[in-house]
């Protein structure tokens, strides 16, 4: 099985990647990403990564709610679609995953804000999903 952080990045370009589909073609969608990469995954990784791109999917409207709802001032159609796919990814395992630690998911997804985001998307993203915290400190698994 592929790093954790390799991982988390084939799901936030699958999230990227569907901005772009109808909820029709997402189905597929998978699919047709790991035929066209360039270095294949394990199959093991592959079923991972595919489940984990599933399950926001499913959840995508509870976790774009809490998103907006953080990010104060900030419709989600004002987000970038960069920063939204990393935000719906780091929200998914804060709210849903229990093996991830809360610090492991907002500094994974700072790191992929920093290499695929804007200058200030970093910052931006820490920022919002920092609050996540706020609710609850203990809450770093």
């Amino acid at each position: 099985m592929i790093a954790r952080s390799a991982i988390r990045e084939h799901v936030f370009i699958l999230l990227f990647e569907s901005l772009f589909c109808t909820r029709e073609a997402m189905a597929g969608q998978a699919d047709n990403y790991f035929e066209h990469l360039d270095k294949p995954v394990d199959p093991e990784s592959e079923a991972y990564i595919e489940d984990r791109f599933r399950g926001i999917v499913e959840k995508i409207g509870d976790i774009d709610s809490r998103i907006e709802e953080k990010s104060k001032g900030w419709k989600l159609n004002r987000i970038g679609k960069v920063e939204l796919s990393i935000l719906r990814l780091a929200v998914y395992e804060i709210i849903y995953d229990e093996e991830v630690p809360v610090s492991v998911a907002i500094n994974e997804a700072v790191e992929l804000a920093k290499k695929y985001g804007q200058e200030q998307a970093g910052s931006f993203v820490n920022g919002v999903l920092a609050k996540f915290t706020e609710e609850d400190p203990a809450k770093d698994r």
